[in-house]
């Protein structure tokens, strides 16, 4: 079995006194069968710094982007574009909007949006979008911008059956992470359900978002086998099933030749 952990903030991890370095995240991971990690940054400072501490590794990819919530007035697109572009980078993002946190520079959030799907448009690169409370706008982003083109993922899905069916008409895979283990998650089951095999994603997230049963503390590459086992008891399939179909839209979407599958 290979799984793969589609969405997770490498370089955000407890390297302190939970993990000795990312070779021990990563080792922790293959040992639960998670063979591959997408490692997503959030602003560009963290993008370099990211990659420096990371490396080249046959089971790590990259992304490089500026999160909704790490705007702070502004930053340089053309600087997006040429790290965006490197080798090793298989995505813009992750990007979006939320204006469940922030609603003093929606223009500001828009345009950033706007231009990580122009770029990925324009690299052949598809875009990781995160939104809350921002449903309608993203949507009619992606559509006015033509993401259809350069295709990507809503992560850490948590919205509804509604939503789930819009993204899949724009041809967008839809991503779920330990949110869909958690009590109070009925319609993001429903919407679990809905979501057909060949356009889901899983993923951690981490280090936020445990999955059950391991709710409460640092989420980490492993626990993306949760998730798998979680989703493929929702959908009626075995984990095996899952692993392998879900790894496989990662390196359809993401244009990555996975090792070892």
């Amino acid at each position: 079995m290979f799984l793969v952990d589609s969405h997770c903030h490498l370089d955000g991890l407890d390297y302190e006194s939970l993990h000795t370095g990312v070779d021990d995240v990563l080792d922790k991971a293959a040992q639960r069968d998670v063979g591959f990690v997408l490692a997503v940054s959030t602003t560009l400072p963290g993008y370099r710094a990211m990659r420096a501490q990371i490396g080249d590794r046959d089971n790590v990819a990259y992304t490089c982007g500026v999160h909704p919530l790490n705007l702070d007035g502004g930053y340089d697109y053309a600087q997006l574009r040429a790290f965006a572009a490197e080798p090793g980078v298989v995505a813009l993002g992750e990007t979006g909007l939320d204006y469940f946190y922030q609603q003093d520079n929606i223009p500001l959030q828009q345009s950033s949006f706007r231009e990580h799907v122009r770029i990925g448009r324009e690299l052949k690169k598809p875009v990781i979008v995160h939104t809350r409370d921002a449903r309608a706008d993203t949507l009619a982003i992606l559509r006015e911008e033509k993401a259809d083109e350069c295709g990507g993922v809503l992560h850490c899905f948590t919205e509804d059956r509604e939503t789930a069916g819009a993204l899949l008409d724009l041809g967008f895979y839809i991503s779920f992470s330990g949110i869909v283990t958690f009590r109070n998650a009925d319609a993001l089951r429903e919407a679990a359900r809905f979501v057909p095999l060949d356009r889901m994603l899983i993923e951690t997230d981490a280090p936020y978002l445990a999955p059950v049963p391991h709710r409460g503390k640092e989420n980490q590459p492993a626990y993306v086998r949760d998730v798998a086992e979680y989703l493929a008891v929702l959908k009626g399939v075995d984990t095996a099933r899952l692993a392998q179909q879900t790894s496989e839209n990662f390196s359809r979407l993401f244009n990555i030749s996975l090792p070892g599958m």
